[in-house]
């Protein structure tokens, strides 16, 4: 049984900066594992933000290119995104999904999500 379990978030000013960690169990420690974070606004879709893959690869999208940065630890099988100067656009409720082998930012590619956290960025 697969679980994955998001932590961070809050509340920053434009400009500021906020991490966020996910953690997947459940994995086999010898498998191929990719974890993304996707975010949500009211009324609007679940959009990819970034991903990662236990062998090193990585993919952003073009809205936080550059400004927010993903880390996979292996070992403990942990997510963290980095975000840096914060927008008011990226307010939303901020999710982790966790999948084997194949590493995207679509959403219909993930089965395994965690709760979410919310991040709200103030102007």
């Amino acid at each position: 049984q697969v679980q994955v379990v998001e932590s961070g978030g809050g509340s920053v000013q434009s400009g500021g900066s906020l991490s966020l960690s996910c953690s997947a169990s459940g994995y086999n420690s010898d498998a191929s594992v990719c974890m993304a974070w996707f975010r949500q606004v009211p009324g609007k879709k679940r959009e990819g933000i970034a991903a990662a893959r236990n062998d090193g690869y990585s993919t952003y999208d073009d809205s936080v290119r550059g400004r927010f940065t993903v880390s996979l630890d292996n070992a403990k099988m942990t997510l963290t995104l980095q975000m840096n100067n914060l927008k008011p656009e990226d307010s939303a409720m901020y999710f982790c999904a966790a999948r084997l082998w194949w590493c995207s930012l679509k959403l219909n590619d993930y089965n395994d999500w965690g709760q979410g956290t919310q991040v709200t960025v103030s102007s």
